[in-house]
């Protein structure tokens, strides 16, 4: 049995799911970024997976630019989490009202 696109989409289709599903189920900000790196990394399966069956490079140069920018994402969120929890001492999301206008 040979492994076809259609596998690929539905693994990040699954994959996109369980990140939706940690999004707006859970209330601790770590997991919520988990879930939120778990997502990204679910188009970056679809989209590899389609550059390769359309044998086109462009599909796995935008993986390296979305990796980038959740390493930034990533980054720049846990920096704000470490100084709120220094603040707080908390990393639930519903006592992070002080972050409103």
């Amino acid at each position: 049995m040979e492994i076809t696109s259609a596998h690929y989409t539905v693994l990040s289709a699954a994959l996109f799911s369980i990140g939706v599903i940690g999004v707006l189920v859970r209330r601790n900000v770590i997991i919520i970024f988990m879930a939120i790196e778990l997502m990204l990394n679910a188009v970056n399966i679809n989209l590899v997976a389609h550059a390769r069956y359309l044998e086109n490079l462009i599909g796995q140069v935008f993986v390296v630019f979305v990796i980038a920018v959740a390493a930034a994402e990533a980054a720049v969120g846990l920096g704000i989490l470490l100084a709120f929890f220094r603040n707080k001492e908390t990393v639930n999301i519903d006592e992070m009202n002080i972050m409103r206008w």
